[in-house]
């Protein structure tokens, strides 16, 4: 497995990534798929805020990404971000989220961030399981905060704070 910076072909399987997490699990709290126009606007985006989008490579193919982005509008805030990492459903469970956590976490830190967010469904108990192995602490718990697949959904909300 590789870790690297996204590359301009990585753009459409990042949206099939993502929009898979949209359609079959309480990770992503979206409804509706993302179509091309969204995405480039999403991807445009992490250019002009100079924010990495890494991606997890196995044999030539792409099988996750990792990103960090804005937490709140506010200029104090500046410091802090929130992260998310997506991994193609096979995947899932082999390690490969945790490399991504890893090098996402480094990049954090050497372009200053001070704290990075996680807002994990309560229910993905192994991204929680990661993220607290990770360094992670439980700042917050938001009850029924999600509605999706017929039931109301609980937030987790992880913090890391660089020293």
């Amino acid at each position: 497995m590789e870790i690297r910076m996204m590359k301009n072909e990585d753009r459409l399987v990042i949206m099939e990534i993502y929009n898979e997490a949209i359609l079959n699990t309480t990770d992503v709290y979206d409804y509706e798929p993302l179509n091309q126009i969204q995405m480039d606007k999403w991807f445009q985006e992490k250019g002009i805020n100079n924010r990495p989008v890494l991606v997890a490579e196995v044999d030539g193919q792409s099988v996750g990404f990792a990103t960090y982005g804005t937490f709140r509008l506010k200029k104090a805030n500046q410091f802090s971000v929130e992260h998310s990492v997506y991994l193609k459903k096979e995947y899932r469970g082999r390690g490969f989220g945790k490399e991504l956590l890893i090098q996402l976490m480094s990049h954090a830190n050497k372009d200053n961030i001070h704290a990075m967010f996680g807002c994990i469904d309560a229910g993905n108990t192994i991204s929680l399981d990661l993220h607290l192995k990770m360094g992670f602490e439980q700042v917050g718990y938001l009850k029924e905060c999600g509605y999706k697949f017929d039931r109301w959904l609980d937030l987790v909300i992880v913090e890391f704070i660089f020293k």
